[in-house]
């Protein structure tokens, strides 16, 4: 019984170390947020203006950098998805074995930094161009992989750097499934297997693919070694130029915009997320 009321006392107390610590992490995250916008929007001479966010839809090189970067996050998604998603499935369905296996493979990424990888990558580039003679269909396969308009090589660096993120969403959006038992329910339904895994287990991983490609969006919107080292104008290498290049007020009321974008993109997400789930599992 005393126990019980000392529960009870300490529960009823005020948790202030809690709340230090969140308003330390808010401090952290909001200050600096916050010192940024007073940059875009203090001039010395003018004092507040909007100069920086009126000049986002004038600026050079912006809309064809931002272009290059979504066009590359919408087939990264597309080809994370067309990796991963059979594979999970399949470690989950029918070789719980080669788990451990698949995780190694998709998680070594993060042992090699970017700056080695794309080291690595260029290396392959310059041997495949003095392998095959001028003309070849070898020597024109490497250019097409640098293709300025849409640079494949890029592409696939993207997938390898945002496997350990996908996976690790996928992964943990199959294990929350009793995928087992739906995929049971749907074939005593008469929905053959493949039919079961497309109608039933795929429409409850909506959050995890989602998640997923929202995480690689970001990457590939905020990724600037490899395209930078490659020599690809992408929007995070356009931001990077135009600081150097003085446009700083300007780029940094960009990265503003794209932060905000970012994070009402993640609310959308979350809240549908939590509705999914507090719904039942899809079934039919």
């Amino acid at each position: 019984m005393a126990g019980l009321n000392t529960l009870l006392r300490d529960r009823g107390r005020p948790r202030y170390g809690r709340g230090l610590i969140l308003l330390v992490c808010g401090l952290y995250f909001v200050v600096p947020i916050a010192f940024t916008i007073l940059f875009t929007v203090d001039d010395p001479v003018h004092g507040f203006t909007l100069h920086a966010y009126q000049q986002i839809f004038k600026v050079e090189g912006l809309w064809p950098a931002l272009q290059l970067s979504l066009e590359l996050a919408a087939a990264t998604i597309a080809v994370v998805y067309l990796l991963l998603v059979p594979a999970v499935v399949a470690v989950r369905l029918g070789g719980p074995r080669l788990r451990t296996l698949v995780e190694l493979t998709c998680t070594l990424p993060l042992v090699v930094p970017v700056i080695a990888f794309t080291a690595g990558v260029t290396k392959i580039l310059s041997w495949g161009s003095n392998q095959f003679p001028v003309g070849s269909s070898g020597f024109q396969f490497f250019v097409d992989l640098q293709n300025p308009d849409f640079p494949v090589i890029l592409l696939l660096a993207y997938v390898v750097m945002a496997l350990p993120l996908a996976y690790r969403t996928l992964d943990a959006g199959m294990r929350a499934l009793d995928v087992r038992t739906l995929l049971e329910a749907a074939q005593n339904n008469g929905a053959g297997r493949g039919r079961a895994i497309v109608t039933v287990i795929l429409p409850n991983l909506r959050g995890a693919l989602l998640n997923t490609a929202f995480l690689t969006l970001a990457l590939v919107l905020g990724e600037f070694t490899a395209s930078s080292i490659l020599n690809f104008p992408t929007f995070a290498v356009w931001i990077v130029n135009g600081n150097a290049a003085g446009a700083g007020d300007v780029t940094t009321a960009v990265s503003i915009v794209s932060l905000l974008l970012t994070w009402l993109l993640l609310l959308l997400l979350s809240a549908g997320g939590s509705r999914r789930g507090a719904s039942t599992p899809t079934t039919t």
